[in-house]
Formats: C-alpha cells, sequence, structure tokens
C-alpha cells in the first residue's frame, strides 16, 4: 500500500514584493527537496515530491512547512504552499493557506471540501470574464460549477475551455510537472559576527559550506566542474578566486580539497575576514560526465560508499547530524 507522502504536489507562491533573485533562491532551495522543480514565472514554483516523505521522514504540511522556515531564514523570502495531487488544486489551496502557510489537501474528498465553498472567481486558471459568465447563469460557487452537467458549461464558456475548467473545479487536471534543467551554479556563505583571523575555524567555517554543497549537488544528481570562493575582508574588499576540479564531481572530499587549495592560494596571513561564501559552477547532469573511476585507495572507496547513508540520515534528521568532525569548530 502506498504511504499518502510518496505523491504529491506542491504550489510554491512568493510574496508580491519578492525580488527575481529572490524567486531564483526559492527555487534553488526547492531543488534541495526534489528534482522536479517547475519554475512559474514570475512568482512561483510547483514541486512533485514523490517519495520525499520517505527520504525525509515527515508528511507533507511539516515538511513545507520545514521548507518555508528555511526559505524565510536563509533568504529572507516568505512563502505560502498549497499542497494537493493534481497542479490545480495545489495552486488554489497556495491561495488560502491562512496563517500557517501552508495548506494540505490530503486526499480527493478534502479537495472536493475545500474546493465547493469558494467563489467561482477562486478556482485556478479562470480568468474574470469567464467567472462572470458563469455568475451570470448563476454559478457562484466553484462547487456548483463542478455539479452543473458539462454540455451546459461547455455552451457558456465554449467546448475546451468549459471542460478543462469544470475538471478543475471537480479536483481534475491531468497536466504533468514538467521538471526543468536545475540551475548551472549553487552558493552557501557563512558571516561572521566580528573579524575573524583564525585560520582553523575559518577552514572549519569553509569546510561545512563544502559539505553542504556537496550534499546538494549529490541529491540533485548533479556533478561540478568548478568551484569559486569569495571572500569579504573587514574593509569592505572581496577576494574572488575559482578552479577547476581535475574531473567533474559531487564527492565532498574531492571538493574540499579544491577549496582549500583556493584558500592556501589567497595566502591570508592575518587577514580580518567577515564572509565566506563558496559557488560550485557548471553544474551538469551526473550522467553526463565520465563514470566515476574505482580508485585503488581502499579508504578512499570507504568512505565514498557512506556518503549516500550520511546524506540520507541528513536529509532525514537535519542536515548537520553527520558531518566531518572539523567543521564543528565554527565561530559566530
Amino acid at each position: 500500500m502506498s504511504d499518502e507522502r510518496d505523491n504529491v504536489t506542491w504550489h510554491v507562491r512568493c510574496r508580491p514584493d519578492t525580488s527575481p533573485d529572490g524567486h531564483l533562491r526559492v527555487l534553488d532551495l526547492l531543488g534541495d527537496f526534489t528534482p522536479v522543480v517547475q519554475p512559474l514565472p514570475p512568482l512561483a514554483a510547483l514541486a512533485q515530491l514523490r517519495g520525499a516523505g520517505r527520504l525525509f521522514g515527515a508528511a507533507p504540511a511539516r515538511l513545507a512547512a520545514r521548507f518555508r522556515i528555511q526559505a524565510m531564514a536563509k533568504y529572507g523570502v516568505d512563502t505560502h504552499i498549497g499542497i494537493a495531487d493534481t497542479w490545480a488544486s495545489a495552486a488554489t489551496a497556495s491561495a488560502h493557506v491562512g496563517r500557517s502557510g501552508v495548506l494540505h489537501l490530503p486526499d480527493h474528498r478534502a479537495v472536493e471540501n475545500f474546493l465547493a465553498p469558494l467563489p467561482v472567481r477562486a478556482l485556478h486558471g479562470i480568468g474574470p470574464a469567464q467567472a462572470a459568465a458563469l455568475e451570470r447563469y448563476g454559478l457562484h460557487t466553484v462547487g456548483a460549477l463542478a455539479a452543473m452537467d458539462e454540455t451546459v458549461v461547455c455552451r457558456i464558456l465554449g467546448g475546451k475551455a468549459g471542460r478543462t475548467l469544470r475538471d478543475r473545479a471537480r479536483g481534475i487536471d491531468p497536466r504533468a510537472i514538467t521538471a526543468h534543467r536545475m540551475p548551472q551554479s549553487t552558493s552557501a556563505f557563512h558571516t561572521y559576527n566580528r573579524d575573524m583571523y583564525d585560520p582553523a575555524l575559518i577552514r572549519a567555517g569553509l569546510l561545512d559550506l563544502v559539505v553542504t554543497l556537496a550534499e546538494r549537488i549529490r541529491r540533485r544528481e548533479q556533478t561540478a566542474r568548478r568551484m569559486t570562493l569569495s571572500v569579504r575582508l573587514a574593509d569592505g574588499s572581496t577576494v574572488d578566486r575559482t578552479r577547476a576540479l581535475p574531473q567533474p564531481s559531487a564527492h565532498t572530499e574531492d571538493l574540499r580539497a579544491v577549496v582549500f587549495r583556493i584558500l592556501d592560494s589567497m595566502a591570508f596571513q592575518r587577514a580580518r575576514i567577515r564572509r565566506i561564501t563558496l559557488t560550485a559552477e557548471d553544474l551538469r547532469p551526473a550522467d553526463e560526465g565520465p563514470g566515476t573511476q574505482i580508485s585503488l585507495d581502499t579508504a578512499r572507496e570507504n568512505r565514498l560508499s557512506l556518503e549516500p547513508v550520511l546524506d540520507h540520515l541528513n536529509a532525514r534528521w537535519g542536515h548537520t547530524v553527520v558531518r566531518p568532525a572539523g567543521a564543528y569548530r565554527r565561530a559566530s
């Protein structure tokens, strides 16, 4: 028997005052939860979370609440999320989330009960002229539209539009989510509350960023070809440096080796650092690159074989549950 968490659709709305960059960051964050993300410019997105509930160990509404907290904490973007089994129902729900910011319609009965009392103008995809035409015939609610004979609705709105909107009023929407290519770069940063010049703590913070990006890239089934380190100093100046990986990779130790070489090449002595930003660039689907070669280094092979296990633990219990010991030596 399938779990109710196995196949759900999210419709994510950003607040109207969200910047284009904020919307892109929300799309980027959605990619941490599922690879099936469809942007809906200017300020919305669809996501298919098939099996994500099992992976993260959370019911759909709780997982969506977790996403909202991360979007607000990391990027200052407030989102509203409707959850249902179809695009149209989820999109209608996301406009009526209430104070919680999340509305989950777990089954078809819940969808029908939610849609029926809504004014017909609230149905996702209906235009003002179409709503006015239905209201002239006494169809003022979504429930009334759903109950009306299809031939009557088609006479009012036209064949295709009438059938489509009546189906949506009944919670039927066969459209599939089209996963767009994931972003070709992704970044993470750490800002210090005071000037930082301790090399050990700087490397620890950088290692934590490496682990975060490596997990994110693997979850999206991508590999990185370049890494860029950007360091903001206390005087406001910024130092950027980029280095290519020997071969495309999403393994933590491969990214760490390149990033630490970048840091060493910057030759900071007692520089006062306020912020470090790490970006993985030229991301491609993992199956586009050369296959992973088996190493004769047994210790490395053992570490790589553990990565999927560690990724699963972090996905389910929080991204800092399992980390290299050095990554915990961080300063605020």
